[in-house]
């Protein structure tokens, strides 16, 4: 009987518990027999914003995972040798198919965010996330066709021996419009899809809390498994002058994983937009401005809406914070407030208010990030063009410049098992933090060894301008003195990269979550847009009356390695803000936070009386 008496009470306990931090929950029929069902039991946001609640789970999240690495495959086989078709079918120079390169990955970033805004606003992320994709579907083939039909005259010119004839306006136009497609494509798809896979687990449910951390490690680990299919067998294709065959691949690829993720569709886990998030940010500083005169209130008398919903649609409740106190203004209720008609441009709600702080909070953190996005996009340009001018002949058999970036990935791949299985473990035993390190601190360790890989970069090209003979393109030294530098490019996107998107990701309130997501990503755009900047930059300055520069179209006559200690200068600079501006940084509080923290902890206690 005593037994009894506990297992009663358990359940009644754990019910209870769920019943009082969860409005809205949609608790369906449980067997009492079959504990999976009870670990599956769904939950709901506070507010009904989740439109499918039945679904979602590991199960869904792979399609997505596939997803992600059979439209990464179909970028990528477009992006990583770029730099080689502009110079070697287009025939630009060195330095301005760099430039290219950067302002047109910075492009596919940027529009991340235009992305993240549809996403978050009207469209939610399955539509977006599938319009988005069609339209890369578009850009590849449209590729496919101008690089055929146009640009490849000859047939198999722009392998490095045959040249390419030049190519017509109207040729050069389609290429470009095609181009920029892929990268509204890929650029709006990448911040929803990340924002999707994660909305497939509920966070208020301990475990699958945990699995939506994990989430974001096999999100970039699908990422680069993609990466690693087009850094080496589209590679291999295209730097043989088979140009089209490589485009034809990527498309291909992009229509299968379209067609995977419609097949989802009826299982996925649906959140609703929450509106558009420009006016309600752009009415807490209004509202703060018209009471300028005015004293902020007390946390516990700021305005904020009875009930366990949020006033914003689809946004839990947010706990009030220290920082910024002078937006607290436009929460505080004065007389007018009291006796006028309802305005939002003059009082905001907490939550409100707080989702303004958040967006104020993590732009220093990302703007430190930006710095680490410059050295990641050299693999794409000075890299390539750096491998293109060293011994890459293994016997009979010519090695690609473009195709060390597997190393890169190979790199990836290794040290995100290394970190979820290995140091994940240890540090958490070590910290007493069940993530191991914080997202803060993984992305200062990322800095640091982005620093070393442009160290490593800068030591490379010093032995390579050694070996340079007499009248000869290319140096003797082996291409492979660039795998160092590629391997810690790699494990540093482990740290960077991954952090990135869980900080981004968790940091934003609900109402934005895929802008979150999107600024890892516009992090790389603007990255690229530094990059090009800087080149011009030391160029204009270096190259000045007989000096060729640093970045000349023969690198021979350069001084490349200058460029590369440049940027981890840089990046020694930028990581020192970095700490500064992480050790002030305080983390959102969300209500159901609280209460889900003290529901596990309710659950585990009753648990224990069984």
């Amino acid at each position: 009987m005593a037994g009894m008496d506990s297992i009663s009470f358990t359940d009644e306990s754990v019910l209870k518990v769920r019943e009082e931090n969860m409005s809205t929950e949609v608790i369906r029929a449980v067997n009492t027999n079959d504990s999976k069902d009870e670990e599956k039991m769904p939950t709901n946001k506070n507010n009904g914003s989740v439109v499918c609640n039945n679904s979602g789970g590991w199960r869904y999240a792979s399609i997505l995972l596939a997803n992600q690495g059979l439209a990464t495959l179909a970028f990528f086989g477009v992006g990583v040798n770029l730099v080689l078709f502009l110079t070697r079918v287009l025939g630009q120079d060195n330095a301005s198919a760099a430039n290219s390169v950067s302002k047109w990955t910075g492009t596919v970033y940027m529009c991340s965010l235009i992305g993240a805004f549809l996403s978050d606003s009207y469209w939610g992320r399955y539509f977006t996330c599938a319009v988005f994709q069609l339209i890369l579907v578009l850009g590849l083939g449209l590729l496919s066709i101008s690089s055929w039909v146009f640009l490849i005259k000859p047939e198999g010119c722009g392998d490095g021996e045959v040249g390419c004839s030049a190519s017509s306006p109207a040729g050069i136009i389609v290429f470009y419009i095609s181009m920029y497609l892929v990268a509204f494509g890929y650029g709006g798809h990448q911040p929803t899809i990340a924002t999707f896979g994660a909305d497939q687990f509920d966070e208020l449910h301990p475990k699958e809390r945990i699995s939506k951390e994990a989430f974001f490690s096999y999100f970039y680990f699908a990422l680069n498994v993609g990466s690693l299919f087009s850094n080496t067998l589209l590679v291999y294709y295209e730097d043989t002058g088979r140009w089209t065959l490589g485009f034809l691949f990527s498309l291909g690829s992009a229509v299968i994983a379209l067609v995977s993720f419609l097949l989802g569709t009826p299982g996925y886990r649906y959140i609703k937009p929450c509106g558009n998030p420009l006016p309600r940010v752009a009415q807490v500083f209004v509202a703060a401005f018209r009471k300028w005169d005015f004293v902020p209130a007390n946390a516990g008398d700021l305005y904020e809406v009875d009930g366990p919903e949020s006033a914003i649609k689809g946004s839990r409740k947010i706990l009030h914070s220290n920082y910024f106190v002078f937006l607290d203004k436009a929460a505080t209720v004065t007389d007018n407030d009291l006796c006028g008609p309802a305005d939002s441009w003059r009082l905001c709600t907490v939550t409100q208010v707080e989702e303004a702080k958040c967006v104020l909070k993590i732009l220093p953190i990302w703007v430190c990030t930006i710095i680490y996005s410059v050295v990641f996009t050299q693999m794409a340009s000075l890299f390539v063009e750096q491998g293109n001018v060293m011994s890459s002949n293994i016997g009979n058999f010519h090695l690609p410049a473009a195709s060390m970036s597997a190393f890169d990935i190979c790199s990836v791949l290794i040290c995100t098992g290394i970190y979820r299985q290995i140091l994940v473990p240890l540090a958490g035993r070590l910290s007493g933090n069940p993530k191991g390190l914080t997202e803060l601190q993984r992305m200062g360790i990322g800095l640091i060894i982005g620093m070393l890989a442009m160290v490593a970069a800068g030591i490379t090209e010093m032995q390579r301008l050694k070996y340079v003979a007499p009248d000869q393109k290319t140096s003797s030294l082996s291409i492979f003195w660039q795998v160092p530098q590629y391997v810690l490019v790699g494990a540093s996107e482990v740290f960077m990269y991954v952090g990135q998107l869980e900080f981004f990701n968790g940091q934003a309130p609900d109402g934005i979550k895929s802008f979150g997501s999107s600024l890892c990503m516009a992090s790389i755009s603007f990255g690229n847009y530094m990059s090009s900047m800087l080149v011009n930059m030391v160029m204009a300055i270096t190259a000045r009356g007989n000096s060729p520069g640093w970045i000349p179209n023969d690198l021979n006559e350069g001084h490349m390695d200058r460029f590369y200690f440049l940027i981890a200068a840089l990046t020694a600079l930028d990581f020192v803000v970095y700490l500064f501006c992480a050790k002030r940084y305080k983390s959102i509080n969300l209500e159901d936070q609280g209460k889900a923290t003290e529901m596990q902890g309710q659950e585990d206690d009753a648990l224990r009386r069984v």
